[in-house]
């Protein structure tokens, strides 16, 4: 049986997305890692053991993005309190990094050599024709403030703890972010982002993962988008990681 509720966590674990995610089996975890979720119970604690920056390390994770049969060479860097991400398009590396300061994350892109602001009309829009978006790479809404606890759900037969996420500003398509954490390990199990009017914009569901120095890391994702106002998919991307070797770094 695989532990994926090791105690180390990967940043690349972290970065890829929901990466302590629950694939269908739940193993014991360290005794320590459950008492501490059960202990003093708060959004914000929840929101620790997943976001990008609590354990960041370098790290790097190359994979594709994959639509239609359509594969797109993606890499993922990290190094410090900055999250590279790139993807290849016409025999040429571009992405845009996020950058984790003082409790949020910022998006930049890079013109001429030099980093500027995300345009924040930008930040809701399709990677290369896909299901993910800019922010669905970054997952900067896990960096939202005042999230809340609002209620209990069972996921895939999971006791979860159901939080809120609202947008601080008008950037981006989600006004209103949903995740789903496991009451007893603190994984992410399930996240949904919907619109001002509370309608059903976009699912992600980790389908595979992968043993990295012993430590459970993303595989596979499906990134599901519906119909707006419907449970209608009207698309899936998938993200395929590759396990990491020592060669040398790709990208930019």
């Amino acid at each position: 049986m695989r532990n994926i509720f090791s105690k180390a966590v990967s940043p690349i674990t972290l970065c890829a997305a929901i990466l302590s995610v629950s694939v269908g089996i739940l193993p014991m975890a360290d005794a320590d890692i459950s008492a501490d979720i059960s202990a003093d119970i708060s959004a914000e604690k929840l929101l620790e053991g997943i976001r990008l920056g609590t354990t960041l390390q370098h790290g790097k994770l190359d994979g594709h993005i994959r639509k239609d049969g359509k594969r797109t060479p993606l890499s993922l860097h990290l190094s410090g309190e900055d999250i590279t991400f790139q993807f290849h398009t016409n025999n040429t590396w571009s992405g845009f990094h996020m950058q984790l300061k003082e409790g949020e994350a910022k998006l930049f892109e890079t013109e001429q050599g030099k980093a500027k602001p995300f345009p924040p009309q930008k930040i809701g829009e399709a990677i290369i024709g896909s299901d993910v978006t800019y922010e669905d790479l970054s997952l900067r809404f896990l960096y939202w403030k005042d999230a809340e606890i609002v209620g209990e759900d069972k996921i895939k037969m999971q006791s979860c703890y159901k939080l809120r996420l609202l947008n601080p500003g008008k950037d981006g398509r989600y006004s209103l972010v949903y995740i789903w954490v496991h009451k007893k390990y603190g994984a992410l199990m399930q996240m949904a982002g919907y619109d001002a009017q509370g309608r059903l914009l976009k699912r992600f569901h980790v389908t595979d993962l992968m043993t990295v120095d012993k430590i459970q890391t993303l595989k596979k994702m499906n990134v599901e988008t519906y119909q707006t106002g419907t449970n209608k998919v009207t698309g899936v991307t998938y993200l395929e990681f590759n396990k990491p070797s020592k060669s040398v770094r790709r990208g930019l």
